[in-house]
Formats: C-alpha cells, sequence, structure tokens
C-alpha cells in the first residue's frame, strides 16, 4: 500500500498557503490539492465549510482490499489535515467521460447550500451531480467580467448556472441574456440570481439550444458588448437537433456569435478539451489572443485545466 505521509505533508503545506490566500481574496471554494502527486490523483476542493474530493480515473487496477485501505487513508489524511468530519467530506470518482455525463445525477440527493466569491454568493451542491454548480477553474474571468461589465449589454452562452451573468449584472451591466438549453440549470442561474438581488426583466434567463439562438438573435439585430462563451466539449443532448462536437462546430458558434457582437466589443471563448486548437480560419478572421495563463487561478496546479482566448473584432 502507498505511504499516505507524503500526501499528508502536501496536503497540509497547500492548505496553510492557500487558507490565507483564499480569506484575503474573499473566497470561500478553491482547490486545496490538484494531483500535486502522481500516487493521489484527487482533486480537493473546499466550499465553506465542506469538502468535494474527487478521484480520477488513472486505469490502475488494484485489489478491492487494498483499494479500500488506500482510500479509508486518503479519508483519514484530508480530515485530519483539515479538521473537518467526515460527514464533511463528499466523494466522487471522475470517469473519462463523453458528452453529458458532466451534467448527470449521481443518484444522490445532497443539500444546496450557499458560498460567497468575490462578493457574490452561488447555490452549491457537491453530491447531486457531477459538477457542483460553480466551476472553480473559471472564477478569474468572472472576475473581469464583473470588474469590465458596466454600463454593457452581455451575453452568456451555454450558461450552465449563471455565474458570469451573476458577475455581469452585479458589476453593473446595462442588460444581459442568459441561454442555455437546460431547465434545470436555467432554475438554478434564478436562484442564484435572486440571491445576488438581480432584476430578471433587465437581466433575462433564456431558454434555447445555442446554434438556434444565435440565428434568431442576428434576425432580430441583437447586439452586445460582451460576450462569454464557454460550450461542453461533446453534447448529444436529446433537447439538441443534433450532436455539438466542439472541435468540429466552434468556427460556426464563434462565427454566429461574432455577427452579435459590437464593433469594439469583447468575446471570451473557452472549452476544457485537452486535444482542442483554435481554428485557422478564427485567427484570420477576427483578433484572437490566448490568456489561459492568466485565466487559470494560481490554487490549479493543471494549468491545462481550460483554454481561454479573448476575441475581437479585426480593426477597421
Amino acid at each position: 500500500m502507498t505511504d499516505i505521509t507524503a500526501f499528508a505533508n502536501r496536503l497540509g503545506k497547500n492548505i496553510k498557503h492557500y487558507l490565507k490566500w483564499a480569506r484575503r481574496n474573499g473566497i470561500e471554494a478553491w482547490r486545496m490539492y490538484d494531483r500535486d502527486i502522481p500516487q493521489f490523483p484527487f482533486a480537493i476542493d473546499i466550499y465553506g465549510d465542506q469538502i468535494h474530493l474527487q478521484e480520477y480515473d488513472t486505469g490502475w487496477l488494484m485489489q478491492p482490499e487494498a483499494y479500500e485501505a488506500w482510500l479509508s487513508g486518503v479519508f483519514e489524511a484530508v480530515a485530519f489535515v483539515t479538521g473537518f468530519t467526515p460527514a464533511q467530506i463528499h466523494f466522487k470518482r471522475r470517469e473519462r467521460q463523453k458528452g453529458l455525463q458532466q451534467y448527470e445525477k449521481t443518484g444522490r440527493e445532497g443539500g444546496d447550500f450557499i458560498i460567497s466569491e468575490n462578493g457574490r454568493r452561488f447555490w452549491v451542491n457537491l453530491d447531486k451531480y457531477l459538477d457542483t454548480g460553480l466551476f472553480l477553474d473559471h472564477r478569474n474571468t468572472r472576475k473581469k467580467v464583473g470588474e469590465t461589465a458596466g454600463g454593457k449589454r452581455f451575453l452568456n452562452l451555454f450558461a450552465y448556472t449563471g455565474s458570469f451573468s451573476v458577475y455581469a449584472a452585479t458589476g453593473g451591466a446595462a442588460a444581459s441574456e442568459t441561454v442555455d438549453l437546460s431547465n434545470t440549470y436555467l432554475d438554478w442561474a434564478k436562484r442564484n440570481f435572486e440571491l445576488n438581488g438581480i432584476n430578471t426583466e433587465q437581466h433575462r434567463i433564456v431558454r434555447a439550444d445555442v446554434f438556434q439562438y444565435l440565428q434568431t438573435a442576428q434576425a432580430e439585430g441583437k447586439t452586445f458588448d460582451l460576450i462569454v462563451m464557454d460550450p461542453p466539449s461533446f453534447s448529444n443532448s436529446k433537447k439538441m437537433p443534433g450532436i455539438l462536437d466542439i472541435l468540429r462546430d466552434h468556427p460556426k458558434l464563434i462565427d454566429g456569435a461574432m455577427r452579435l457582437l459590437a464593433s469594439d466589443g469583447l468575446m471570451y471563448f473557452s472549452n476544457n478539451l485537452r486535444s482542442f486548437e483554435l481554428s485557422g480560419g478564427i485567427t484570420e478572421r477576427y483578433r484572437v489572443k490566448d490568456i489561459s495563463k492568466q485565466s487559470v487561478p494560481e490554487d490549479f496546479r493543471n494549468k491545462k485545466i481550460h483554454q481561454c482566448w479573448e476575441i475581437r473584432h479585426q480593426a477597421v
């Protein structure tokens, strides 16, 4: 069995550093451990007084008894270092996925609770779905949106639970539209809006397939100054007319969004597909800047957790 000491020591070192950093920055949800040691392939996130512990599939084969003993040691180390009880640790195994699996129910209900981030508040649930309702790796870009949205018209595509929209609205955006196809996540977005006192007449929540929304919005002559698009890598949702493959479809999505972007506007485009490469046509048609290094927060050791670009119209 792998010695747990190195793992516990790393947890202790990380929490000492990041706990102070998180408090100083007004962040209640942050990554404490990010697969730092290969023999311990876990991501460990603090959410207020709860822990989200995820084991990543490595393909290793262990005998069931040895695995349970190893996992028990991991739990003990996490509880010991953080001072949290086993009941405060929420465990998931992340297997290699395709499609909408990240949004599917786990079969457990869990409880919704509120965490704060940069003065905004969000509902999260560490048990019900594979993801929690808030993607911690996009914290830096959310902050940027909040700082630059004042007086602007904001569009959030593939909006999930609407966290970018919360930042835009509380940052003084003149108006916004939050677009997703899932009623579950749009209802979650509404609750996040209510939590932050956001006016839903000024800041609209729209249930639509993004491809269809882009066509309709263009036909209606809609224009936005700031756009965020963070699509899944792949989706075969029954609600969609086709299958989304971000490698194949991103030029169409970006072109459609850029038709809605004001001449001096800015779009953030991101995704978390490790093999993703931006189409050469996009870099020819628009001014593109890769901001991935700045957009991944410092509590993430894995700097390739997502890629992010700023996209603008070519200067006239």
